[in-house]
Parts: C-alpha cells; structure tokens; sequence
C-alpha cells in the first residue's frame, strides 16, 4: 500500500516498523534559497529519530511553480536503509539524527 501525498505513515523495513511524518515542504530561505522537504523517521517503540532532508525539486530553482509533493513508501523505505546505513542507531538516546539523501531517498 503506498501512500502518496500523504503527511504520515507507517512502513516495514526488514521485518521493523517505522513511522515517518512530513515536516517541512519545500521552502525560500532569504538566506540560503530553497531548502527541501524534511522527513521525520522513528523506528516505532523506540526512543531517537531521524531526520531526513531531500534536496529542493529543481522546477523550485528554475523558477517554476510549486507541484504536488511526490513521497511514497518506496522512498521512505530507501530513506530508512539510508540512514541506517549511516549509522543511525533508533534505539539509542538522543536528538534525531539528519541526513541528507537525493530525492529517491538514497
């Protein structure tokens, strides 16, 4: 089941639930021009979260209007694999953790 245009969800990366919940489209910053949607991540009953940060849709810095936002499972599962592959530990304590992935996710 995908969810597409959705704010929140729930997937399943290698048997483990994680949730995720959009929190923050894609923006103007007077300071450092357009800043890309952020992701929220939390392995579900644990304690430390991740954020991930997609770059800005390049239609946003050619000038063009804002579209629909595109995010699915398949990009939050390979968001997930990321970050964990990054060295994301969920189950340990502390403030989440950012990482920056393309916009597949990767």
């Amino acid at each position: 089941m995908q969810h597409v245009n959705t704010l929140s969800g729930v997937v399943t990366v290698d048997g483990i639930q994680y949730e995720w919940e959009l929190r923050r489209e894609p923006q103007r910053n007077d300071f450092d021009g357009w800043l890309g949607m952020v992701v929220a991540l939390m392995q579900v009953d644990m304690q430390r979260g991740a954020l991930l940060e997609f770059p800005p849709p390049k239609r946003l810095m050619k000038g063009l209007k804002p579209g629909r936002l595109q995010i699915n499972d398949a990009i939050i599962t390979r968001g997930v694999r990321a970050a964990l592959e990054a060295g994301w530990e969920p189950t340990s304590r502390g403030k989440p953790v950012t990482f920056e992935v393309d916009a597949d996710g990767n």
